[in-house]
Order: structure tokens, then C-alpha cells, then sequence
């Protein structure tokens, strides 16, 4: 599921970097970077008959962009994060993994790296809803 959450966000996003749980970046690159971190399924709800556990798992994401010679960093990372908005609405299933896919609205600060550009950072998630009938699946 994470790695379809990536694969979804990089193919939005083509000219950013996309990492799995990467710890705190040293540098950020002129594209943009999005970190996908695995999160937590939380505790579900077992339905009995089928056996079935039922998950809304949060899986957190962090966005930071610069500004470029024709957007401000608020508009490059306005626009990192419609994409990844539109590309959620046109598959929330992602590929028939789970029944419902949605975003949580994001927070964003200014990002300060010594040497470069202030640049702005947004934290925020994309919400898994699905069942299994083997949590470890």
C-alpha cells in the first residue's frame, strides 16, 4: 500500500524527488521533495463473519518546495499539492488496494536551509481506508 502511495505521488509529480521514511533531508532539490512515511493502521475493526479487519490508515507526507523563476515557493507548493490532490481524486481505490483513498488538508512553515533559498514545507496525509482478512497482508 505505502509503495502505491509513492508510485501514485511520484507519477504526480515528476520533476520532484519522492523517498520512502527518509530521515531529515540535507538538502532539498530544485524539483521538490516528498517524503512518504509509513505511518500507523491503528487499531481495526474485526468484523466476525467473514473474519475481516477493517483499517483507515493514515499515512503521513511531508512536501517541501523551492521558488523557481516563475513561481513563488507558496505557488510551487500550492501547486505540489494539487497535484497530489487531483491524482488521489482520479484513483481513490489506487488500483482496487483499498476501498477509499482521501487527503487530510495540509499545515505548511517556512523551510530554512543555511546557504540556500527559504523554501515552504507542508505536512500532510493520505487516508487509506480498506479491509483484509490477514493484517500482515
Amino acid at each position: 500500500m505505502i509503495e502505491a502511495v509513492k508510485a501514485l505521488i511520484a507519477s504526480a509529480l515528476p520533476n520532484a524527488e519522492v523517498k520512502r521514511n527518509l530521515d531529515k533531508p540535507e538538502r532539498i532539490p530544485p524539483g521538490g521533495l516528498v517524503i512518504v512515511r509509513d505511518g500507523d493502521p491503528g487499531e481495526p475493526d474485526v468484523l466476525l463473519s467473514p473474519l475481516t479487519y477493517v483499517y483507515e490508515h493514515r499515512i503521513p507526507i511531508e512536501i517541501a518546495a523551492f521558488p523557481s523563476s516563475t513561481l513563488s515557493r507558496e505557488e510551487a507548493l500550492d501547486l505540489m499539492l494539487s497535484e497530489i490532490g487531483a491524482a488521489v481524486a482520479a484513483t481513490r481505490t489506487l488500483g482496487g488496494l483499498c476501498e477509499f483513498l482521501d487527503v487530510e488538508a495540509p499545515t505548511s512553515d517556512d523551510l530554512e536551509i543555511a546557504g540556500a533559498a527559504s523554501g515552504r514545507w507542508a505536512d500532510a496525509a493520505i487516508v487509506a481506508s480498506y479491509s483484509t482478512t490477514n493484517p500482515l497482508t
